[in-house]
């Protein structure tokens, strides 16, 4: 077992109590309750990363959407920080799949527009995308479109957009779909990264990859349906297991993906998976 490092939970950054959702009458969701602490590292700063797993149209994007703020769960609430301040659209950075961006605007453009719907003034709003910019190593590339940039950098540009609006959480939603090994290594290593530049960035990567799942974050939710004595779903998902991969000797390793614990995980989830 690989040795994990010295770590302890600070204060809470993310909070679901009892959030439910039913859409056409179909429960979607059913009394999820999840919690987010900061985690402090000696002389380190660390950030978070958390994975929220689970197999395709099993309510993944509507929580996604619900942690967002872009919708209101029929039941339950979503804050953030330990002052437990209610979500709203705006407060929690989106990434969306394929990293979209104004393509007739350049990058610098992309980031002070979000600033702007952010309420900030057009001087505020430039000055703050430069040193966003400088922060994600794009200061290069402010008077680029988005069309000449590699996809690796037009990633890194549409996180960096989102920081405009959330200084500290971001949601990810599948970032690594359609993604060869080599690029996913990329992502992955690029989240960690960004995850890392301050004590309080709190990252929700939602995805259907395990494996990428498991190389990128420290902790993992597994959403899924509960089953009667008979076997039977009831509907509904919620969070069926918590995975501290900090604990785990699974957390902060380059390579961790050619540890047999980490490869013995993966196969438990996957085999996991069809029940969900």
């Amino acid at each position: 077992m690989a040795a994990s490092f010295p770590y302890s939970f600070g204060e809470t950054q993310l909070k679901v109590e009892g959030v439910s959702q039913t859409l056409g009458g179909n429960v979607i969701l059913r009394d999820v309750n999840i919690e987010i602490k900061n985690i402090i590292r000696s002389g380190m700063t660390q950030g978070q990363v958390v994975g929220l797993l689970g197999p395709s149209g099993i309510g993944k994007t509507r929580l996604f959407r619900i942690l967002a703020g872009l919708d209101a769960p029929d039941t339950g609430s979503v804050t953030l920080t330990n002052k437990a301040v209610p979500v709203r659209r705006g407060m929690v950075g989106v990434v969306a799949q394929h990293y979209p961006l104004f393509a007739h605007r350049r990058v610098l453009s992309n980031l002070a527009v979000a600033g702007r719907q952010a309420g900030l003034s057009r001087a505020d709003a430039e000055q703050k995308a430069l040193d966003i910019l400088k922060r994600f190593g794009l200061e290069d590339h402010t008077q680029k479109y988005p069309m000449q940039l590699s996809g690796g950098m037009r990633q890194r540009v549409a996180i960096a957009q989102q920081f405009m609006c959330s200084e500290h959480f971001l949601l990810m939603d599948e970032p690594f779909s359609g993604l060869d090994m080599v690029a996913v290594d990329r992502v992955a290593h690029f989240i960690s990264e960004v995850a890392a530049a301050d004590e309080l960035n709190t990252f929700i990567v939602v995805t259907h990859d395990i494996a990428a799942a498991l190389e990128v974050s420290d902790t993992i939710w597994l959403l899924g349906r509960d089953r009667d004595a008979q076997g039977n779903i009831i509907p509904g998902a919620r969070i069926q297991a918590t995975y501290n991969l900090i604990e785990r000797g699974l957390a902060w390793h380059t390579g961790v993906t050619m540890m047999p614990e980490f490869i013995a995980l993966m196969q438990e989830i996957r085999a996991i998976f069809p029940g969900l």
